[in-house]
């Protein structure tokens, strides 16, 4: 079902979502940032949140993005993640 959502005018013109890749594909080579480097992150991230909190490490998702400087307009890339947090670990010992 999912799939044919791909096809649906819901997701908005083909032109649009071509775009919105090419910009991410566009950010990742400026970065120099590999699949295999973004790993290395998604691990270490995982390795110190895994100290305060439990966490759902198949949502956790890490991705290189643009955002814009407040200084100037200008744009840098920009170090996303979405981790989804199960429980607080107790740290009062």
């Amino acid at each position: 079902m999912d799939f044919l959502k791909m096809f649906s005018k819901e997701s908005g013109p083909s032109k649009n979502v071509a775009k919105e890749r090419l910009k991410l594909v566009l950010v990742h080579d400026r970065t120099n940032c590999s699949p295999d480097f973004l790993e290395m992150v998604k691990g270490d991230i995982i390795k110190v949140i895994s100290d305060y909190m439990e966490i759902d490490e198949d949502g956790l998702d890490i991705k290189i993005t643009k955002t814009k400087r407040d200084v100037d307009e200008g744009s840098v890339p920009a170090l996303v993640a979405n981790i989804p947090i199960k429980k607080m670990k107790d740290r009062t010992r």
